[in-house]
């Protein structure tokens, strides 16, 4: 039996030209480091419904799952193989707010050419991926190399 891959989501809700961002705290994984609000999906969960839950839980914004436009896919090596989805709310409800101190510490908006310097450098990869849909494989040895 093969165990499954953990699959993050991540939510990029743009405000006048900008993105939100969460610098995480007090958990242990990237502590510190600003992050696009988002988490883990949840067995029996849709990606969709991961990226709406996540960004109510961790900053209090509303958005509808058909609201949510794919960007692109992180299969990343980290402490293990991991894939993480990247969805943008363009449209969303209310004002962000820390709902989860133990776990961030900050919300700010950046222009997403001026990301702070200490950013998740695989959401900063993301950011930075141009138009959607992409694909991104980060941390994996090309084929061919030692």
């Amino acid at each position: 039996m093969h165990a499954g891959i953990p699959t993050g989501v991540h939510v990029l809700c743009r405000r006048e030209g900008r993105v939100l961002l969460m610098r995480r705290a007090g958990t242990g994984f990237f502590d510190g480091l600003f992050s696009l609000p988002g988490g883990h999906v949840e067995p029996g969960e849709s990606v969709r419904a991961a990226a709406r839950r996540e960004l109510r839980e961790e900053t209090g914004l509303e958005v509808e799952e058909g609201e949510l436009a794919w960007l692109g896919v992180v299969h990343r090596r980290s402490d293990t193989n991991r894939i993480d989805f990247f969805l943008a709310a363009e449209r969303f409800s209310g004002e962000p707010a820390i709902l989860e101190p133990h776990k961030c510490d900050r919300l700010e908006w950046h222009a997403p050419g001026a990301l702070p310097e200490r950013t998740v450098e695989y959401v900063r990869a993301a950011l930075a991926a141009g138009p959607a849909p992409w694909i991104l494989e980060l941390g994996w040895k090309e084929a061919g190399t030692a």
